[in-house]
């Protein structure tokens, strides 16, 4: 454990992977700032230096996982041309799916001063959703131009169906529960019309 005092680098994302930790090996009842801050091994005090609180916590682990995402689907555009489209959408789409995984969005929906604030963070520009359906549009429209998918592909219909369908994934599976990567890889593969081997 890290002596009182002495400056941990990274210090959020080292506790953010704790709570991962926690949720996947014990689930949502079991975070708590104590579980956190023993599974990182830090302070006690370390969280609550660096957010408000737990909700504030629990609402920045959400927020940061969608903003990584979304920068990776930011890449999406450049990728045009590579590889299969099947699997190249796949890989961001199973990555937002893992990004908020079941346990954190069943956390996040226990905890309504968490919600709020991630949704007034979404509302107010935070990189979510919204960006990460605008970077699926942007690559297959370059796809499209490329010939590698059907020139009259609905593309913003496509890329709000990924969105979609993994935001009702998230909404609704349960931590311990069916892995649902197959059913995100068979919607990937219907929608840009191509035959995907296994994504993970």
């Amino acid at each position: 454990m890290a002596p009182r005092g002495v400056a941990i680098p990274d210090a959020r994302e080292r506790l953010f992977a704790a709570a991962e930790r926690v949720l996947e090996r014990d689930g949502p009842g079991a975070l708590t700032s104590r579980a956190v801050t023993d599974e990182a091994g830090c302070s006690k005090g370390l969280l609550h230096t660096h957010f408000a609180g737990l909700d504030d916590f629990v609402a920045e682990l959400c927020l940061d996982r969608f903003a990584r995402t979304a920068r990776q689907a930011e890449r999406l555009p450049a990728r045009a041309g590579e590889g299969s489209v099947a699997r190249t959408l796949g890989e961001v789409a199973l990555a937002l799916l893992r990004s908020g995984g079941p346990t954190i969005s069943a956390l996040a929906l226990s905890r309504p001063a968490a919600t709020l604030r991630i949704r007034e963070a979404l509302e107010a520009g935070a990189p979510g959703f919204d960006a990460i359906e605008g970077a699926i549009a942007s690559y297959l429209d370059a796809e499209r131009r490329l010939g590698r998918i059907a020139p009259d592909a609905d593309t913003a219909a496509a890329a709000l169906a990924v969105v979609g369908a993994v935001h009702h994934l998230l909404m609704t599976a349960r931590p311990g529960g069916t892995d649902p990567s197959r059913r995100v890889e068979r919607l990937v593969a219907l929608l840009v019309g191509e035959a995907a081997g296994p994504l993970s």
